[in-house]
């Protein structure tokens, strides 16, 4: 054998040598291609080296108590109203108050609209002028109500423009303010409709509807919280379908009952819309939610964070009640 043959043999069994038993030799003969991650077709990696998403468990105490809390202020609203008598609503407005400042505050922490002192105080006479208009405003009707609603959402808006830091934020979240101040207004209505024809009943109607839906999704969600409507939203949609249904049939069960216009049906129609609103807005507080803590945002406070939720709903469903009674029982 040349003697060039013979060198590369040496450095070849050099090479095995110094790779050690059950590795391959390094260098030409021993190159491998290195282990990369499998990919899809379209290189993105294999789904189940994704990671994956966390489910948020659904706890049953406090399904409960938030079910048992809708449920006393759907039943306050109605008693409120069927027990308002014609000159004497002052109270029926001061326990609505109460209500109104509950939401504020819970829109408040939850929301963190910007300049939140100034919004909050703003808001607050917003309600009280609101509650007076709809207590002696004569006559009685929604525009007075819109008007100040409009005013004083102008009126947060220039709360928040003197920090630069809150006129930073302005243009993102103009919405929380309008929703925060809409909320206030809206539980002056049911006072206002208390004044008007078929108002009282519309009023025991719709709430029985919205509070029946909500008191039984929560109570379903704390026992067969399935199927989950998103796995970061601690909700099932058992019981969102069944609360709008049972909400729409007691509803129907009250229309039986009142006196002329109301029958079953009409009672139907109008709880299926409360219940309706009353769910989709309880829902978007629970989607809200969810969607601060995957931002990775501070949690709210957790009163304000499970209030949210049903204080929001009767407040948006009082417009959609004055509605009714004025479009579709009139």
């Amino acid at each position: 054998m040349p003697k060039d043959d013979d060198a590369w043999d040496a450095d070849a069994s050099r090479e095995i040598a110094r790779s050690g038993p059950g590795r391959p030799p390094a260098g030409f003969y021993g190159a491998v291609p290195d282990e990369k991650p499998a990919l899809k077709d379209d290189g993105e990696p294999d789904e189940a080296e994704e990671e994956e998403v966390e489910v948020v468990p659904v706890r049953r105490q406090l399904s409960l108590a938030i079910a048992g809390f809708a449920g006393l202020l759907g039943l306050g609203l109605a008693l409120g109203a069927q027990t308002s008598a014609p000159d004497n609503r002052l109270p029926y407005a001061i326990v609505l108050f109460g209500v109104q400042l509950l939401y504020l505050l819970a829109c408040i922490m939850a929301l963190h609209p910007p300049a939140a002192a100034a919004t909050a105080g703003i808001s607050a006479a917003v309600a009280v002028v609101a509650d007076y208009l709809a207590v002696n405003k004569t006559p009685a009707g929604l525009w007075p109500l819109f008007l100040v609603a409009l005013g004083g959402f102008a009126a947060a808006l220039i709360g928040q423009v003197f920090r630069a830091e809150d006129r930073s934020r302005i243009k993102d979240s103009w919405r929380t303010t309008l929703l925060i101040v809409l909320g206030v207004v809206g539980y002056a209505i049911p006072v206002l409709l208390t004044r008007q024809p078929v108002g009282t009943q519309t009023v025991i109607v719709s709430s029985a509807g919205a509070g029946v839906a909500l008191l039984v999704a929560r109570v379903t969600d704390a026992i067969f919280p399935k199927p989950r409507i998103a796995p970061q939203v601690p909700r099932g949609a058992t019981g969102v379908v069944l609360g709008a249904m049972l909400g729409t049939l007691g509803a129907a069960g009250l229309g039986s009952v009142l006196v002329l216009p109301f029958t079953p049906a009409k009672g139907a129609v109008i709880g299926l819309v409360a219940a309706v609103i009353a769910s989709v807005v309880d829902l978007a507080g629970n989607f809200g939610e969810a969607g601060r803590r995957l931002a990775g945002d501070a949690p709210t406070f957790w009163v304000a964070r499970h209030m949210r939720g049903p204080l929001g709903a009767f407040a948006l469903t009082a417009p959609a009640a004055y509605a009714l009674a004025h479009w579709y029982l009139s």
